[in-house]
C-alpha cells in the first residue's frame, strides 16, 4: 500500500510550514487501492490547494455559524479533501450540513451520517423538521453529506464540466467520484468532526446503501451501526451491470402492466404520441432546451414514473396534457409546451448529469460495463420496440432505471459529454468497491429495509448479497416502494433503529 507524502513542491513567493504528520491508515485492505490518510498532531492546519489557478491556502475544515429552520438548528461544514487519496493534490471541496433539534446544539449526541441516493445527487435541504430527519434528531446529531461532485461539494454540472479540454481528461476526473472515494471523504470528515474520532451510525438510501457496503468492506472501524433503505448492491463479479439490467427489464415489464391497469386510458394516448413522434421530421420533435424527443426517449419516463410511490399519478397527469388544444379550425395537431417542458425536468439530467455519466460505473470492479443496459435491451427489443408496439396496437412499454448511449445525442445537457461517457463505459481498470471476505466476517450491526417490489434494486439480487453479509438483519416489506424513506421516513427509521437496538425481536 502506497502512502501519501507531505507536499514538498516549492510554491513561488510563498513560504509554507507544514506540521509533522503521522500516518493514519483507514483501511487494512490493499484491494481497496491507495487510501492512506494522515492524522495531524494538531487539530487544525492549513494545506495548499492545487485545484484551480494559482496557489491559495485553504483551511482543511471550516465550520460556519448555526442557523435555524422550524424546530431544527443547522450549521455548515466545508472540508478540503484530495481528489485522489493516493496523492496530496489537487484537492476538492466537500460540503456537509450538521443538524440537531432546537436546544440540543451543545448536547453530546451520537452522530448519524446520511448517504444520499444517486449517484450524483446532493443531500436533502430541510426546510422544517419532518420525516426521518425529525426522528433521527430525537437521538442523533445528523450529518447530511453532499457527495463529491454534487450540491456544494465542487459540483460537476453541465456547465462546470465544460472546463475540461478533452473527453479523456473529463473521464479520468470522473473516475474519482464513485463509492470508494465517497467513503474516503466520509472517513476524512469523521476523524475531524466527531469527538475523539468515534465511530458513527450511517443511513444509506438506495445508492447510499451501496456506499454503506463499501464502507463496511474497507473502513468498518469507522462504523458503529449501519442502516440501509432500498440499497443493497450485487457483489461478487467484476461487473454486475448485466445482472442488474437483466433482472431490471423483467421488473419493468411488470410495472408497466400495473400502470396500464391503473390508467387504461393512457394506452391509446401513448400509442398516438409514439406514432406522432416517429412520423415527425427527424424522427422526433424539438425540446425547449435544444434536444429532441423521440419514441425511445419518451419511454424513459418510466425511470421515475414506474418506481416511486406517486410515480404512476405524476406520469398520468403529465400525459393528460400532452396535446395543445385546437383553437383555430384546421390547425395541425401539436405536442404542448407543457408536456415538452415537463419531460425535460422529469430526469434532472441538466442539474445532475453525474447520474447519467456514472450510472453503470457504480457496478464495475475491474471490468467495463460497455453500455450494459443498451446490450440487454437488444435482447428484449421485441417487447420494448415502441413504434412497432404502437402500430400493432400493443402497449408501449416504458423503460426503467437505465442509461442508454443515444441519450447523449438527444438530451441537450448531456451532448457535450458523449465521448467521455463512452470512455467510461469502456474503462476496465475500475478499483474494487466491495470486499466479500470482510463482509462475511462483518461485526458491525446492520439493519436493512428491503422493498419486495423495488424496481430499482432487484429483490433477488438483494437477497443474494445479504446472504454474504454476516450479521445483517432484513425487514422485507411490500408496503413501500423504493421511495419509502421519503414517503414514510419516521416509520421506516424507527423500525430499523428498533431492529438494530434490540427493540424488534428476531423471528
Amino acid at each position: 500500500m502506497l502512502a501519501i507524502h507531505t507536499l514538498l513542491t516549492p510554491i513561488p513567493r510563498r513560504r509554507i510550514t507544514i506540521p509533522k504528520l503521522t500516518p493514519f491508515i483507514l483501511s487494512p485492505s490493499e484491494s481497496f487501492g491507495v487510501i492512506n490518510f494522515y492524522r495531524l498532531r494538531r487539530s487544525h492546519r492549513v494545506i495548499t490547494s492545487m485545484a484551480g489557478s494559482g496557489s491559495a491556502s485553504t483551511p482543511e475544515h471550516v465550520t460556519e455559524k448555526w442557523f435555524s429552520v422550524p424546530e431544527l438548528r443547522l450549521r455548515n461544514h466545508r472540508f478540503s479533501v484530495p481528489l485522489d487519496y493516493s496523492k496530496p493534490s489537487p484537492r476538492i471541496s466537500v460540503f456537509a450540513r450538521e443538524i440537531v433539534a432546537v436546544g440540543k446544539e451543545e448536547q453530546a449526541l451520537p452522530y448519524l451520517l446520511y448517504l444520499q441516493g444517486g449517484p450524483g445527487f446532493e443531500g436533502p435541504r430541510p426546510s422544517e423538521a419532518g420525516g426521518w430527519i425529525q426522528r433521527a434528531c430525537e437521538e442523533f446529531r445528523v450529518i447530511l453529506l453532499d457527495q463529491r461532485g454534487t450540491g456544494l461539494s465542487t459540483p460537476l454540472t453541465s456547465s462546470s464540466m465544460l472546463q475540461f479540454k478533452s473527453a479523456s481528461d473529463l473521464a479520468d476526473y470522473l473516475a474519482h467520484f464513485r463509492a470508494d472515494n465517497i467513503v474516503n471523504d466520509a472517513e476524512f470528515i469523521r476523524v475531524r468532526l466527531v469527538p475523539n474520532a468515534d465511530p458513527w451510525t450511517i443511513l444509506g438510501q438506495s445508492f447510499g446503501g451501496f456506499c454503506a457496503l463499501t464502507y463496511l468492506s474497507f473502513a468498518p472501524q469507522g462504523l458503529k451501526q449501519v442502516l440501509i433503505t432500498g440499497g443493497i448492491p450485487p457483489i461478487g463479479k467484476a461487473c454486475t451491470a448485466d445482472d442488474v439490467y437483466d433482472a431490471g427489464f423483467e421488473q419493468v415489464v411488470r410495472q408497466n402492466e400495473k400502470y396500464y391497469k391503473r390508467f387504461p386510458e393512457d394506452v391509446e394516448i401513448v400509442r398516438e404520441l409514439v406514432i406522432y413522434l416517429a412520423e415527425s421530421e427527424g424522427g422526433g420533435v424539438p425540446l425547449p432546451s435544444g434536444g429532441i424527443l423521440t419514441p425511445h426517449g419518451l419511454q424513459t419516463l418510466g425511470l421515475s414514473g414506474l418506481g416511486s410511490s406517486t410515480g404512476f399519478e405524476r406520469l398520468h397527469y403529465m400525459l393528460e396534457r400532452v396535446w395543445d388544444p385546437i383553437l383555430v379550425p384546421g390547425s395541425p395537431k401539436r405536442i404542448s409546451h407543457f408536456f415538452l417542458n415537463a419531460f425535460e425536468t422529469w430526469h434532472s439530467f441538466d442539474t445532475n448529469p453525474l447520474y447519467a455519466l456514472l450510472h453503470e460505473a457504480i457496478y464495475c470492479e475491474g471490468a467495463s460495463s460497455r453500455w450494459s443496459a443498451h446490450k440487454l435491451r437488444e435482447k428484449v427489443e421485441c417487447k420494448f420496440d415502441a413504434v412497432r408496439a404502437a402500430k400493432e396496437g400493443q402497449n408501449v412499454l416504458f423503460t426503467g432505471e437505465m442509461i442508454f448511449p443515444w441519450m447523449f445525442d438527444e438530451i441537450h445537457a448531456l451532448k457535450p459529454f458523449k465521448a467521455a461517457a463512452d470512455l467510461l463505459a469502456k474503462k476496465e481498470d475500475w478499483p474494487p468497491l466491495y470486499d466479500p471476505a470482510t463482509l462475511k466476517t462483518n461485526k458491525v450491526p446492520v439493519a436493512a429495509a428491503v422493498y419486495y417490489e423495488d424496481m430499482y434494486v432487484n429483490f433477488k439480487l438483494v437477497m443474494e448479497t445479504a446472504s454474504q453479509v454476516s450479521g445483517i438483519r432484513l425487514w422485507v416489506t411490500n408496503e413501500f416502494m423504493h421511495s419509502g424513506l421519503r414517503d414514510a421516513g419516521r416509520q421506516i427509521l424507527d423500525h430499523l433503529l428498533g431492529m438494530i437496538n434490540g427493540k424488534k425481536p428476531l423471528f
